[in-house]
């Protein structure tokens, strides 16, 4: 083989290494892309003794850059919120004040919100900044102190300290006027009383002032008059009542009575019948509206019963309006005696402050009362809602709704019923 030939045989030889070399090396290329990388943790470097220098940023926010970042995801309450405890709050003491007309009421509540009782509270008032040199005291321990014939002005009110209790660091204030206030009383829930606390046998004694003047015409029947609403209204009385049989009656509206006020202390009484009455009427599909029994005997009372009202008003859907039912007492009542003068400024007062909250208000009456217990001009703007027992109403003013008898018959209601019609459709 001469020198030029083994020249080439070398060339040749050399050029296939170079190609199997680079094969070679291609093959471990892709292999390394496709094996999953190894990441060294922080604490594997640290199990290693692997130093890593601190940064500026560690140091300077005392931050462990040795820590595993991902250490959280082993940990399977890390994004649970932890509830928070509650705390006790009886302690810590606050002043609710409200006045109407020449009066201030003062309730004390704890931080949870109830009427505080069984202490030995004191109050310092000052008036148009001088203060008044008298102390005031909650004599019958109940948490409430209530102050009448107060003259106008503006009044800061101070509870004195009480042992084991935080009294509040500044004065509550009010404003006392001459005017009669028709506006919501806020704190009048603690005023609202159960029948469980009361004497239920002496002051829920209204007399149907209607059944009295009776004049044996009326029917028990359904009216058949396509231009009125049929309705009836209820209250403790009747019992249980299966509103989804009522409104399969034909029942399109009832009047609840969600409380009264006692004949003889004058305690503001929710009716126990009132929850599940509203309740289950709303759930039927029957529209309805409120009565309350009046024995108010100042207008200042009145605000109080409409402040009720508006209280258990608030949380329902109310279609028809919010009455009082202004009737006697079987001649003990405390407001049995009340003049036609009085009488009216209590309805008033009442149906003022109900408007002013935004509800239709009315007054519930017989034709003889009407007639002569009440100064019907003077409530001419508010729903009038007649009790007249008779065929025809006789009745000579204006009225929206009629109650015609006492004696009628519903499915779903075990007791005799009242029936109305209504010649508005609220």
């Amino acid at each position: 083989m001469d020198s030029k030939l083994k020249l080439q045989m070398i060339a040749i030889v050399s050029v296939v290494i170079l190609m199997v070399l680079g094969l070679v090396l291609l093959t471990n290329q892709d292999n390394v892309r496709k094996q999953p990388q190894q990441v060294q943790t922080m604490e594997t470097a640290q199990d290693n003794n692997i130093m890593q220098p601190a940064s500026s940023f560690d140091e300077k926010y005392g931050l462990d850059p040795y820590a595993d970042p991902y250490a959280f995801l082993q940990d399977e309450t890390f994004f649970d919120r932890e509830k928070e405890e509650e705390t006790d709050q009886s302690s810590a003491l606050s002043l609710l004040v409200s006045t109407v007309q020449k009066d201030i009421r003062v309730h004390v509540v704890d931080g949870n919100g109830a009427l505080v009782s069984g202490q030995n509270f004191s109050f310092k008032l000052k008036k148009d900044g001088k203060e008044i040199r008298k102390t005031y005291k909650d004599e019958d321990k109940d948490g409430m102190l209530y102050l009448t014939d107060m003259e106008s002005g503006d009044y800061e009110i101070v509870l004195r300290e009480v042992k084991d209790y935080e009294v509040p660091g500044e004065p509550v204030t009010v404003s006392v006027t001459d005017e009669i206030s028709y506006t919501v009383i806020d704190d009048i829930t603690f005023l609202v009383k159960s029948e469980d606390e009361i004497d239920a046998t002496v002051e829920d004694t209204a007399v149907k002032e209607a059944e009295i003047d009776a004049d044996g015409t009326e029917t028990n029947k359904r009216l058949e008059d396509g231009a009125t609403v049929f309705g009836i209204d209820v209250s403790k009385w009747n019992k249980e009542i299966d509103w989804e049989k009522v409104k399969a009656a034909g029942v399109e509206f009832a009047i609840i009575r969600c409380g009264y006020r006692g004949s003889k202390t004058g305690a503001l009484v929710e009716d126990p019948y009132f929850e599940k009455n509203i309740k289950g009427a709303t759930d039927a599909g029957v529209r309805v509206g409120l009565y309350f029994f009046t024995q108010a005997v100042t207008p200042v009372e009145a605000v109080e019963e409409a402040s009720m009202v508006l209280m258990l008003a608030g949380k329902n859907k109310i279609s028809y309006p919010l009455f009082i039912d202004t009737e006697g007492a079987g001649g003990n009542g405390r407001a049995d005696g009340l003049d036609k003068e009085t009488r009216t400024a209590v309805c008033k007062a009442f149906c003022e402050t109900i408007e002013n909250a935004g509800y239709t208000a009315g007054v519930y009456a017989s034709k003889s009362w009407l007639n002569n217990n009440l100064d019907t001009e003077q409530l001419s703007s508010y729903t009038t809602w007649l009790a007249q027992y008779s065929s025809q109403p006789t009745y000579e003013g204006d009225y929206a709704m009629w109650q015609y008898t006492s004696a009628g018959k519903i499915d779903g209601i075990s007791t005799l019923v009242d029936y109305n019609v209504s010649y508005m459709d609220y």
